[in-house]
């Protein structure tokens, strides 16, 4: 196996950048767009009777695949493609990310007091080999006032995140206890992603 000096990284989240470069890792991240009008998105609508497990592995193939046809497209050097899937679960059930602060909001009023998982699958392609982990952390929010959640909305955090919230935000403030990976409810588990790095030749510290 070849070492791989670099990789890319098929993700648009500064989270994931940002804990790729604390385990030093060499990547470019890929602008997954044709053209320029156009990205190459991946539909992240859950299919009928799918489980949050199958769901999220299904995600991060889908996304890893686009970031490989798109360094072809784009003919670039040929390179190891990473790629992540995050998703909260509360009761069996997908808790995306909010459209809004009233939904939000709705959101947090639920997780207040209770466990839930979070399911982060990360995969790397290269050639004809892709690899996928998953890691499953369980997450405890302390009970949370309106007025504590009505703040927490104001500093517009929550709303890009999925279940509304960013344990390396203000939010961290709310998290009872964690039985998993830090990083993994974050966005990228790093002990999966240097496993699945090592063996596609990558050298990790």
């Amino acid at each position: 196996m070849i070492s791989h000096p670099r990789i890319y990284l098929s993700s648009q989240s500064p989270r994931r950048r940002e804990l790729l470069k604390q385990i030093g890792i060499n990547f470019e991240t890929l602008l997954l767009r044709s053209n320029s009008s156009r990205k190459m998105d991946v539909d992240e609508t859950p299919h009928t009777d799918e489980s949050p497990e199958v769901y999220v592995r299904r995600v991060c193939q889908e996304k890893v695949n686009a970031g490989w046809k798109f360094l072809q497209f784009r003919n670039l050097p040929p390179l190891p493609v990473l790629a992540a899937d995050t998703s909260v679960i509360l009761d069996g059930k997908i808790i995306g990310k909010p459209q809004g602060r009233e939904q939000a909001s709705a959101t947090l009023r639920i997780l207040s007091g209770r466990q839930h998982q979070v399911l982060s699958a990360v995969a790397v392609t290269f050639e004809e080999r892709t690899e996928i982990r998953l890691s499953v952390s369980t997450v405890t929010i302390a009970t949370l006032s309106e007025e504590r959640i009505r703040r927490y909305i104001l500093t517009s955090e929550p709303l890009d995140k999925a279940g509304a919230y960013a344990i390396q935000g203000y939010a961290a403030a709310f998290i009872q206890h964690i039985n998993g990976s830090y990083s993994g409810v974050m966005g990228l588990p790093l002990f999966e992603t240097a496993e699945l790095l090592q063996i596609f030749g990558y050298p990790i510290l």
